[in-house]
Protein backbone atom coordinates (compact mmCIF):
# COMPACT_ATOMS: atom_id res chain seq x y z
CA UNK A 1 0.00 0.00 0.00
CA UNK A 2 1.83 3.41 -1.30
CA UNK A 3 0.41 5.62 1.39
CA UNK A 4 -0.45 2.82 4.44
CA UNK A 5 -2.53 0.66 5.36
CA UNK A 6 -4.52 3.34 7.17
CA UNK A 7 -4.97 5.50 3.81
CA UNK A 8 -8.13 7.28 4.20
CA UNK A 9 -8.77 7.33 8.51
CA UNK A 10 -10.05 9.98 9.70
CA UNK A 11 -7.92 10.58 13.34
CA UNK A 12 -8.69 13.61 15.77
CA UNK A 13 -5.99 14.43 18.54
CA UNK A 14 -8.04 16.00 21.25
CA UNK A 15 -4.87 15.38 23.45
CA UNK A 16 -1.95 16.85 24.98
CA UNK A 17 1.70 16.04 26.01
CA UNK A 18 2.89 12.43 24.90
CA UNK A 19 1.15 8.78 25.46
CA UNK A 20 -2.28 9.76 23.79
CA UNK A 21 -1.00 12.01 20.87
CA UNK A 22 1.76 9.32 20.48
CA UNK A 23 -1.07 6.91 19.53
CA UNK A 24 -2.04 8.99 16.84
CA UNK A 25 1.71 9.09 15.24
CA UNK A 26 1.91 5.36 14.86
CA UNK A 27 -1.25 5.24 13.01
CA UNK A 28 0.04 8.17 11.12
CA UNK A 29 3.26 6.37 10.24
CA UNK A 30 0.39 3.67 8.47
CA UNK A 31 -0.62 6.36 6.51
CA UNK A 32 -3.86 7.62 8.95
CA UNK A 33 -5.26 11.42 8.60
CA UNK A 34 -4.25 12.80 11.86
CA UNK A 35 -5.49 16.22 12.49
CA UNK A 36 -3.57 17.70 15.95
CA UNK A 37 -6.61 20.29 17.46
CA UNK A 38 -5.01 22.27 19.95
CA UNK A 39 -5.75 25.72 21.82
CA UNK A 40 -4.86 29.15 19.91
CA UNK A 41 -2.03 31.04 21.07
CA UNK A 42 -0.02 28.50 23.36
CA UNK A 43 -0.92 24.91 21.42
CA UNK A 44 -0.53 21.87 22.99
CA UNK A 45 1.68 22.57 26.31
CA UNK A 46 4.42 19.55 25.08
CA UNK A 47 5.54 21.94 22.50
CA UNK A 48 7.24 24.06 25.50
CA UNK A 49 9.04 20.64 27.10
CA UNK A 50 12.36 21.37 25.43
CA UNK A 51 12.42 25.04 27.02
CA UNK A 52 12.44 23.52 30.49
CA UNK A 53 15.27 23.49 33.20
CA UNK A 54 17.50 20.50 32.43
CA UNK A 55 16.57 19.93 28.63
CA UNK A 56 19.25 19.47 26.18
CA UNK A 57 19.56 22.72 24.35
CA UNK A 58 18.89 22.38 20.46
CA UNK A 59 17.45 24.52 17.63
CA UNK A 60 15.32 21.94 16.93
CA UNK A 61 11.90 21.12 18.91
CA UNK A 62 13.14 17.71 19.40
CA UNK A 63 10.27 17.06 21.18
CA UNK A 64 7.31 18.31 19.06
CA UNK A 65 9.26 16.76 16.34
CA UNK A 66 8.70 12.94 17.54
CA UNK A 67 5.71 13.38 18.94
CA UNK A 68 3.62 15.19 15.82
CA UNK A 69 5.15 14.24 12.67
CA UNK A 70 2.91 13.71 9.78
CA UNK A 71 -0.32 15.80 12.06
CA UNK A 72 -2.35 18.77 10.56
CA UNK A 73 -2.86 21.59 13.31
CA UNK A 74 -5.72 22.64 14.08
CA UNK A 75 -6.45 25.68 16.59
CA UNK A 76 -9.54 25.59 18.29
CA UNK A 77 -11.04 26.61 21.41
CA UNK A 78 -13.21 24.43 22.91
CA UNK A 79 -13.89 26.51 25.87
CA UNK A 80 -16.25 28.39 23.12
CA UNK A 81 -19.73 26.94 21.89
CA UNK A 82 -18.42 27.70 18.24
CA UNK A 83 -15.50 25.75 18.55
CA UNK A 84 -17.33 22.52 20.24
CA UNK A 85 -19.39 22.69 17.32
CA UNK A 86 -16.79 22.38 15.34
CA UNK A 87 -15.23 19.45 16.84
CA UNK A 88 -18.73 17.76 16.76
CA UNK A 89 -18.76 18.67 13.13
CA UNK A 90 -15.42 16.82 12.65
CA UNK A 91 -16.47 13.86 14.58
CA UNK A 92 -19.40 13.70 12.67
CA UNK A 93 -17.03 12.29 9.68
CA UNK A 94 -14.04 10.95 11.76
CA UNK A 95 -13.22 7.40 12.18
CA UNK A 96 -11.30 7.85 15.42
CA UNK A 97 -10.93 10.13 18.50
CA UNK A 98 -8.10 10.75 20.92
CA UNK A 99 -7.98 12.52 23.94
CA UNK A 100 -6.93 12.74 27.56
CA UNK A 101 -8.60 15.62 28.93
CA UNK A 102 -9.51 13.94 32.20
CA UNK A 103 -13.15 12.77 32.65
CA UNK A 104 -14.93 15.65 34.15
CA UNK A 105 -13.32 18.20 31.76
CA UNK A 106 -14.35 16.28 28.83
CA UNK A 107 -17.81 16.21 30.32
CA UNK A 108 -17.21 20.26 30.48
CA UNK A 109 -16.50 20.47 27.45
CA UNK A 110 -19.19 18.37 26.12
CA UNK A 111 -16.53 15.70 23.84
CA UNK A 112 -17.28 12.81 26.30
CA UNK A 113 -18.15 9.84 24.33
CA UNK A 114 -22.11 9.51 25.05
CA UNK A 115 -22.13 13.61 23.27
CA UNK A 116 -19.52 12.50 20.17
CA UNK A 117 -21.32 8.59 19.78
CA UNK A 118 -24.41 10.37 18.52
CA UNK A 119 -23.03 11.87 15.69
CA UNK A 120 -21.06 9.22 14.51
CA UNK A 121 -22.18 5.58 15.50
CA UNK A 122 -19.03 4.28 13.58
CA UNK A 123 -16.48 6.59 15.95
CA UNK A 124 -14.21 4.95 18.15
CA UNK A 125 -13.48 6.84 21.27
CA UNK A 126 -10.25 6.66 22.67
CA UNK A 127 -9.90 8.01 26.24
CA UNK A 128 -6.40 7.81 28.01
CA UNK A 129 -6.13 8.84 31.75
CA UNK A 130 -3.22 8.95 34.80
CA UNK A 131 -5.26 6.76 36.88
CA UNK A 132 -8.08 5.16 34.82
CA UNK A 133 -11.80 6.45 34.20
CA UNK A 134 -13.22 5.48 37.37
CA UNK A 135 -12.70 5.44 41.40
CA UNK A 136 -11.82 8.84 43.48
CA UNK A 137 -8.47 9.14 41.32
CA UNK A 138 -9.96 9.40 38.08
CA UNK A 139 -9.70 13.60 37.29
CA UNK A 140 -6.48 13.24 39.15
CA UNK A 141 -3.72 14.49 36.95
CA UNK A 142 -0.48 12.16 35.98
CA UNK A 143 2.68 12.26 33.99
CA UNK A 144 4.31 8.98 33.64
CA UNK A 145 7.06 9.96 35.93
CA UNK A 146 4.36 9.62 39.06
CA UNK A 147 1.42 7.10 37.45
CA UNK A 148 3.37 4.52 35.85
CA UNK A 149 6.51 4.62 37.26
CA UNK A 150 5.92 5.59 40.88
CA UNK A 151 2.85 4.21 41.36
CA UNK A 152 3.45 0.89 40.10
CA UNK A 153 6.47 0.28 42.23
CA UNK A 154 9.24 0.25 39.15
CA UNK A 155 11.01 3.38 40.48
CA UNK A 156 10.98 1.43 44.06
CA UNK A 157 12.53 -1.86 42.15
CA UNK A 158 15.11 -0.87 40.34
CA UNK A 159 16.89 0.30 43.53
CA UNK A 160 20.24 -1.65 43.95
CA UNK A 161 18.99 -2.07 47.46
CA UNK A 162 16.51 -0.65 50.09
CA UNK A 163 18.70 2.14 51.34
CA UNK A 164 19.71 3.96 47.72
CA UNK A 165 17.41 6.76 46.45
CA UNK A 166 14.79 5.89 44.10
CA UNK A 167 15.76 6.77 40.33
CA UNK A 168 13.38 9.15 38.46
CA UNK A 169 12.45 8.37 35.18
CA UNK A 170 13.53 9.81 31.73
CA UNK A 171 10.84 12.14 29.71
CA UNK A 172 8.50 9.82 27.80
CA UNK A 173 9.92 6.20 29.41
CA UNK A 174 6.28 5.03 30.21
CA UNK A 175 4.46 7.19 28.08
CA UNK A 176 5.67 5.82 24.53
CA UNK A 177 5.00 2.48 25.85
CA UNK A 178 1.45 3.20 27.01
CA UNK A 179 0.91 4.48 23.42
CA UNK A 180 1.28 1.76 22.22
CA UNK A 181 -1.26 0.22 24.54
CA UNK A 182 -3.77 2.60 23.26
CA UNK A 183 -2.45 2.35 19.95
CA UNK A 184 -3.16 -1.31 20.30
CA UNK A 185 -7.11 -0.92 21.75
CA UNK A 186 -7.62 1.72 18.74
CA UNK A 187 -6.58 -0.93 16.22
CA UNK A 188 -8.59 -3.73 18.22
CA UNK A 189 -11.69 -1.42 18.55
CA UNK A 190 -11.60 -1.03 14.58
CA UNK A 191 -10.92 -4.76 13.87
CA UNK A 192 -14.47 -4.76 15.56
CA UNK A 193 -15.92 -2.32 13.94
CA UNK A 194 -15.36 -4.04 10.74
CA UNK A 195 -17.16 -6.99 12.41
CA UNK A 196 -20.02 -5.08 14.19
CA UNK A 197 -20.37 -1.97 11.89
CA UNK A 198 -20.25 0.22 15.06
CA UNK A 199 -17.48 2.18 16.94
CA UNK A 200 -16.79 1.50 20.51
CA UNK A 201 -15.20 3.48 23.65
CA UNK A 202 -12.08 2.61 24.36
CA UNK A 203 -9.34 2.68 26.93
CA UNK A 204 -6.15 2.41 28.75
CA UNK A 205 -4.09 4.74 31.46
CA UNK A 206 -0.30 4.77 32.65
CA UNK A 207 -1.00 2.93 35.85
CA UNK A 208 -2.03 0.23 34.45
CA UNK A 209 0.48 0.07 32.11
CA UNK A 210 3.00 0.40 34.91
CA UNK A 211 1.56 -2.77 36.40
CA UNK A 212 1.51 -4.59 33.59
CA UNK A 213 5.20 -3.60 32.71
CA UNK A 214 6.34 -4.53 36.45
CA UNK A 215 4.10 -7.50 36.55
CA UNK A 216 6.36 -10.39 37.30
CA UNK A 217 7.32 -9.32 40.30
CA UNK A 218 3.62 -7.60 40.64
CA UNK A 219 2.17 -11.34 40.02
CA UNK A 220 4.57 -12.38 42.68
CA UNK A 221 3.58 -10.30 45.37
CA UNK A 222 -0.24 -11.09 44.20
CA UNK A 223 0.52 -14.63 44.44
CA UNK A 224 1.77 -14.20 48.05
CA UNK A 225 5.63 -15.32 47.36
CA UNK A 226 8.27 -14.37 50.11
CA UNK A 227 10.52 -12.05 48.95
CA UNK A 228 14.26 -12.62 49.52
CA UNK A 229 16.87 -9.76 50.59
CA UNK A 230 17.36 -6.64 47.56
CA UNK A 231 21.06 -6.91 46.93
CA UNK A 232 23.06 -4.72 45.18
CA UNK A 233 25.11 -5.79 41.97
CA UNK A 234 28.59 -6.02 43.70
CA UNK A 235 26.36 -8.79 45.72
CA UNK A 236 24.19 -10.32 43.03
CA UNK A 237 23.15 -13.73 43.63
CA UNK A 238 24.22 -14.82 39.76
CA UNK A 239 27.68 -13.57 38.45
CA UNK A 240 26.64 -14.35 35.23
CA UNK A 241 23.65 -12.10 35.10
CA UNK A 242 24.86 -9.39 35.97
CA UNK A 243 27.07 -5.67 34.52
CA UNK A 244 30.12 -5.06 34.31
CA UNK A 245 32.50 -1.68 33.90
CA UNK A 246 34.83 -2.25 31.13
CA UNK A 247 38.51 0.06 31.03
CA UNK A 248 37.07 3.11 29.26
CA UNK A 249 33.72 3.31 31.64
CA UNK A 250 31.13 2.00 29.26
CA UNK A 251 29.16 -0.88 30.67
CA UNK A 252 28.08 -4.30 29.74
CA UNK A 253 25.15 -6.95 31.00
CA UNK A 254 25.46 -10.84 30.78
CA UNK A 255 22.26 -11.97 30.74
CA UNK A 256 23.41 -16.33 30.45
CA UNK A 257 20.41 -18.06 31.65
CA UNK A 258 21.65 -21.28 30.03
CA UNK A 259 24.29 -21.45 32.40
CA UNK A 260 25.69 -24.81 32.49
CA UNK A 261 25.87 -24.93 28.67
CA UNK A 262 27.49 -21.48 28.69
CA UNK A 263 29.94 -21.23 31.54
CA UNK A 264 32.47 -22.89 29.63
CA UNK A 265 32.40 -20.70 26.93
CA UNK A 266 31.77 -17.67 29.08
CA UNK A 267 35.45 -18.59 30.95
CA UNK A 268 37.04 -19.19 27.85
CA UNK A 269 36.03 -15.46 26.45
CA UNK A 270 37.57 -13.93 29.53
CA UNK A 271 40.71 -15.67 29.54
CA UNK A 272 40.19 -17.37 32.63
CA UNK A 273 39.92 -21.18 31.61
CA UNK A 274 41.75 -21.50 35.34
CA UNK A 275 37.88 -21.00 36.57
CA UNK A 276 36.73 -24.10 34.59
CA UNK A 277 38.31 -26.47 36.91
CA UNK A 278 38.25 -24.86 39.92
CA UNK A 279 35.92 -26.47 41.97
CA UNK A 280 34.81 -23.76 44.14
CA UNK A 281 32.72 -22.84 40.68
CA UNK A 282 32.21 -26.12 39.60
CA UNK A 283 28.64 -26.48 39.44
CA UNK A 284 25.49 -23.66 39.04
CA UNK A 285 24.82 -24.09 42.78
CA UNK A 286 28.57 -23.35 43.89
CA UNK A 287 29.02 -20.48 41.29
CA UNK A 288 25.82 -18.94 42.99
CA UNK A 289 26.89 -19.35 46.58
CA UNK A 290 30.17 -17.83 46.12
CA UNK A 291 29.01 -14.88 43.40
CA UNK A 292 30.11 -12.46 45.52
CA UNK A 293 33.72 -13.85 45.31
CA UNK A 294 33.03 -14.33 41.48
CA UNK A 295 31.81 -11.21 40.65
CA UNK A 296 34.80 -9.14 41.88
CA UNK A 297 36.90 -11.74 39.51
CA UNK A 298 35.08 -10.70 36.66
CA UNK A 299 35.20 -6.76 37.56
CA UNK A 300 38.75 -7.21 37.89
CA UNK A 301 38.61 -8.84 34.27
CA UNK A 302 36.32 -6.66 32.69
CA UNK A 303 38.29 -3.99 33.78
CA UNK A 304 41.16 -4.96 31.41
CA UNK A 305 39.41 -3.65 28.45
CA UNK A 306 37.76 -1.35 26.39
CA UNK A 307 34.18 -2.00 25.49
CA UNK A 308 34.35 -2.26 22.13
CA UNK A 309 37.14 -5.38 22.87
CA UNK A 310 34.55 -6.97 24.83
CA UNK A 311 32.43 -7.14 22.08
CA UNK A 312 34.44 -8.59 19.76
CA UNK A 313 35.63 -11.23 21.94
CA UNK A 314 31.66 -11.92 23.00
CA UNK A 315 29.55 -11.97 19.96
CA UNK A 316 29.47 -15.05 18.12
CA UNK A 317 29.89 -17.40 21.08
CA UNK A 318 26.41 -17.71 21.77
CA UNK A 319 27.05 -15.33 24.78
CA UNK A 320 24.13 -13.46 25.52
CA UNK A 321 24.79 -10.26 26.64
CA UNK A 322 23.92 -6.36 26.01
CA UNK A 323 25.92 -3.13 25.70
CA UNK A 324 24.71 -0.56 28.38
CA UNK A 325 23.78 2.18 25.47
CA UNK A 326 24.14 5.47 25.99
CA UNK A 327 22.56 8.61 23.81
CA UNK A 328 25.99 9.53 21.96
CA UNK A 329 25.36 5.74 20.49
CA UNK A 330 22.15 6.02 18.91
CA UNK A 331 22.95 8.26 15.89
CA UNK A 332 25.28 5.94 14.46
CA UNK A 333 23.85 2.32 15.46
CA UNK A 334 24.43 0.20 12.03
CA UNK A 335 21.71 -2.08 13.79
CA UNK A 336 19.12 0.59 14.37
CA UNK A 337 19.46 1.86 10.66
CA UNK A 338 19.18 -1.18 8.95
CA UNK A 339 15.76 -2.40 10.68
CA UNK A 340 14.78 1.12 10.21
CA UNK A 341 14.45 1.86 14.02
CA UNK A 342 15.78 5.35 12.55
CA UNK A 343 14.44 6.70 9.54
CA UNK A 344 15.00 10.78 7.91
CA UNK A 345 12.30 13.08 7.78
CA UNK A 346 11.02 13.69 4.13
CA UNK A 347 13.47 15.36 2.13
CA UNK A 348 15.70 15.80 5.21
CA UNK A 349 18.93 13.65 6.81
CA UNK A 350 17.50 14.91 10.52
CA UNK A 351 16.73 11.30 11.93
CA UNK A 352 13.51 10.40 14.01
CA UNK A 353 12.62 7.17 15.18
CA UNK A 354 10.05 5.22 13.98
CA UNK A 355 7.34 3.29 15.95
CA UNK A 356 7.96 -0.05 16.87
CA UNK A 357 5.66 -1.94 14.75
CA UNK A 358 6.68 -3.36 11.25
CA UNK A 359 4.52 -5.01 8.84
CA UNK A 360 5.62 -7.25 5.53
CA UNK A 361 5.18 -6.33 2.44
CA UNK A 362 3.90 -2.63 3.80
CA UNK A 363 5.73 0.14 3.92
CA UNK A 364 5.05 3.21 6.48
CA UNK A 365 4.87 6.45 5.10
CA UNK A 366 8.14 8.90 5.59
CA UNK A 367 8.19 10.85 8.07
CA UNK A 368 6.76 14.74 7.80
CA UNK A 369 7.78 17.42 9.88
CA UNK A 370 5.21 18.55 12.43
CA UNK A 371 2.85 21.69 12.00
CA UNK A 372 2.76 24.83 13.47
CA UNK A 373 0.33 25.93 15.81
CA UNK A 374 -2.91 26.17 14.03
CA UNK A 375 -0.99 26.17 10.30
CA UNK A 376 -3.82 24.15 8.64
CA UNK A 377 -6.93 25.52 10.31
CA UNK A 378 -8.46 26.74 7.16
CA UNK A 379 -7.60 23.88 4.89
CA UNK A 380 -9.03 21.42 7.58
CA UNK A 381 -12.03 23.54 8.05
CA UNK A 382 -12.59 23.91 4.60
CA UNK A 383 -12.77 19.96 3.71
CA UNK A 384 -15.25 20.02 6.37
CA UNK A 385 -17.67 21.72 4.17
CA UNK A 386 -17.13 25.37 5.63
CA UNK A 387 -17.20 28.13 3.61
CA UNK A 388 -15.21 31.36 3.81
CA UNK A 389 -17.54 33.73 5.27
CA UNK A 390 -18.34 30.77 7.85
CA UNK A 391 -14.28 30.43 8.70
CA UNK A 392 -13.79 34.22 9.10
CA UNK A 393 -16.83 34.36 11.50
CA UNK A 394 -15.22 31.47 13.54
CA UNK A 395 -11.59 33.43 13.80
CA UNK A 396 -13.30 36.25 14.21
CA UNK A 397 -15.06 34.92 17.53
CA UNK A 398 -12.01 32.86 18.53
CA UNK A 399 -13.04 29.92 18.61
CA UNK A 400 -10.52 29.52 15.18
CA UNK A 401 -6.68 30.20 15.08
Amino acid sequence: MEKGIFEGLKVLDCASFIAAPAAATVLSDFGADVIKIEPPVTGDPYRNLPNLPGYPVSEHNFAWLLESRNKKSLALDLSKPEGRAVLHRLAAEADVFITNYPPAVRERLGITHDHLAPHNDRLIYASFTGYGEKGEEANKPGFDSNAYWARSGLMDLVRADINTTPARSVAGMGDHPCAMALYSAIVTALYKRERTGKGSHVSSNLMANGVWASGVLAQAKLCGAKFGERRSRERALNAVTNHYRCKDGRWLILSLLNEERQWPTLARCLGREDLIDDAKFATKPDRHARSIELIKIFDEVFATKDLAEWRKILDGNGLVFGVVGILDDIPHDKQMLENEVLVPFENDTMLTISSPIWIDGDRKVQPRRPPGIGEHSDEILRKAGYDEASIQKLRASGAVA
